[in-house]
């Protein structure tokens, strides 16, 4: 009866060891990163992603072959406009400008038109080149139609100023206002004249104040006074 006890301690120390081999065995907390963790494969690089979209793109993207076309229909385009504005050119067109324009009369003479203002008068002016320097203000002479000299010398300061006197017969047509107003609209109109024949004698014209319109008139009268000013003469008995 003793010996069975005497061996029960080598049973138990033999099982002892059983716990060294489990150690080797991967824990739970090991198997679910290992699990967690996508294999090099499954993940896809980014040269494949890059590859994917230069692809997608070159689908998209036209190729270079249909550009040409596109260039050979502008051209056909742009020569056919070209051939109807060949074409309009052959037909006189006026030349239009800020200050007037170029026409041509049935005669064939080129005339230079502007129109000019002052007070309630306007005047329209036309400039014949290589002319005899006449001045006609609605079929009559200027100094016949303004009746005075220092009327018809204002008219005259914008060709003094350029130099062109005598360059140009003038014909004008005037109207509205007294003729004071229409002196000053003819003043005007032939400074505006010669800008359309010649752009760089804008600046002489500028100058002297040619090209711009006098805004000076006559007020207006005013309700409890004789004049736009003037108030009634005051009587004390």
């Amino acid at each position: 009866m003793e010996q069975p006890e005497a061996q029960q301690p080598a049973t138990e120390e033999a099982a002892a060891p059983e716990p060294i081999a489990s150690e080797a065995e991967p824990t739970d907390e090991a198997d679910l990163t290992a699990q967690s963790e996508p294999t090099p494969e499954a993940i896809p690089t980014d040269e494949a992603e890059s590859m994917a979209e230069t692809t997608a793109t070159d689908e998209a993207v036209p190729t270079a072959e249909a550009e040409p076309t596109v260039a050979a229909e502008s051209a056909v385009a742009a020569e056919g406009e070209e051939g109807t504005t060949e074409a309009v050119g052959l037909t006189f067109e006026p030349v239009k400008k800020r200050e007037g324009k170029v026409d041509i009369t049935p005669k064939g003479e080129i005339r230079f038109y502007a129109t000019g203002r002052r007070k309630e008068s306007v005047a329209r002016v036309w400039l014949i080149p290589e002319g005899m320097g006449q001045i006609v203000v609605n079929g009559r002479p200027l100094l016949d139609y303004l009746c005075r000299l220092s009327l018809s010398e204002h008219v005259l300061e914008p060709l003094r100023v350029t130099n062109t006197l005598g360059m140009f017969d003038v014909k004008a047509t005037a109207k509205g206002g007294g003729l004071t107003g229409q002196a000053g609209a003819l003043r005007h109109g032939i400074a505006r004249a010669l800008v359309v024949w010649n752009e760089e004698l804008r600046p002489a014209l500028r100058r002297y104040g040619l090209l711009t319109r006098d805004p000076r008139a006559k007020e207006r009268k005013k309700y409890g006074y004789k004049r736009a000013r003037r108030g009634f003469q005051f009587r004390k008995r």
